[in-house]
């Protein structure tokens, strides 16, 4: 027989103390589906984000609970033993680390994204840390919007730094970098295929590059790549934090170089502090994903529509065969989503999106 839920209360004084089952609990809440587990969820978040009780040490403020830092790659790049040493290095000096992932399961290899779960060992290992893999077989966006939610848990938790971690490079690259702190590109060795398949607004959305893999016969291979991506830092427009991006090198399987990249991740969470961009991009993420959550309220509310469906498929065969215009046929069908709300306003229904 299945247990059942921690009361409201329970989840929110369990996240508080730092209870990883009922943090983990809160975390598949905001991943369900159902709409009663959604409607949970956020309940949940609205009382933690009401909460100043939670100061993190690195930042005396309730709006920088964490440092979340985003890290991210082309595939084979070392992200997850990247990621597992610089966890355990933090963890090592007694600070808190949580590692959530923001891609969907791979719709060709159906593979698990974080099935580098399983491979950080290592960092799984400390109390100190919180590992968890993405839902699979979701779209990007619901992805994305589930982690930033999660992200708010694991800060209620009191987790110092909030590591994302993205897989391959693409849209999944803008998503991350719309709700943390610190984008942290790494990059392979070898000066010969410099741009490695990364498009250059990835890497001008860059705080950090880290040549990785820097090791053994590589060595030579890492430093010219770095002095490569150096200079190609100095061709980029300024970046609104007015920070100018670093570049370094490291090798994450043996741990040289990451003491260095944490000493930059903290000069630049100290440099966007002091001139007030940190807070303020904080402020722009939050507004960004309002407009998300909006779109996808909207998104829900009209295909889910009895009225609308009904258009589109007396609509649909018309604009196949050619004889109404796609245009026409959309004007049509939204036409009748207005109509059916106001009425349903009008009478006294649910006229919300949900």
């Amino acid at each position: 027989m299945r247990r059942p839920l921690p009361t409201i209360e329970q989840f929110v004084q369990g996240i508080r103390s730092g209870n990883r089952v009922v943090l983990g609990q809160a975390i598949t809440l905001v991943e369900s589906a159902r709409p009663d587990h959604q409607a949970l969820a956020q309940e949940i978040i609205a009382l933690l984000l009401q909460s100043t009780d939670h100061q993190s040490p690195i930042h005396q403020s309730p709006i920088l609970q964490s440092l979340r830092i985003a890290v991210t790659g082309a595939p084979g790049v070392g992200k997850s033993t990247f990621i597992e040493a610089l966890g355990t290095l933090l963890t090592g000096q007694g600070q808190s680390v949580a590692v959530l992932a923001i891609d969907p399961t791979s719709s060709v290899s159906k593979g698990s994204i974080l099935g580098d779960k399983t491979r950080m060992e290592r960092l799984s290992a400390s109390e100190l840390a919180f590992i968890r893999p993405s839902p699979s077989g979701e779209s990007l966006g619901g992805v994305a919007r589930k982690t930033r939610e999660t992200i708010l848990l694991v800060e209620a938790a009191g987790y110092d730094t909030v590591i994302i971690e993205t897989v391959g490079v693409g849209q999944s690259e803008i998503a991350a970098h719309s709700m943390t702190d610190v984008f942290l590109l790494l990059l392979l060795p070898g000066a010969g295929d410099e741009l490695q398949g990364i498009k250059r607004g990835i890497v001008e959305m860059a705080d950090i590059l880290a040549v990785n893999k820097a090791d053994g016969d590589r060595v030579k291979l890492a430093n010219q790549a770095r002095a490569f991506y150096l200079n190609a830092t100095h061709l980029l427009p300024p970046a609104p934090s007015g920070w100018t991006p670093k570049v370094l090198a490291c090798s994450a399987e043996q741990g040289t170089g990451i003491a260095e990249i944490w000493q930059t991740i903290r000069e630049y969470r100290d440099f966007t502090l002091a001139n007030g961009y940190l807070h303020e991009n904080r402020r722009q993420q939050a507004g960004y994903w309002l407009r998300e959550a909006l779109q996808a309220g909207l998104h829900t509310a009209f295909f889910s529509n009895p009225a609308v469906r009904e258009k589109w498929a007396a609509v649909e065969p018309e604009v196949l065969a050619g004889k109404m215009s796609p245009f026409a046929a959309a004007e049509m069908v939204l036409g009748v989503f207005v109509k059916n709300r106001s009425v349903e306003g009008k009478f006294g229904h649910d006229s919300g999106l949900y």
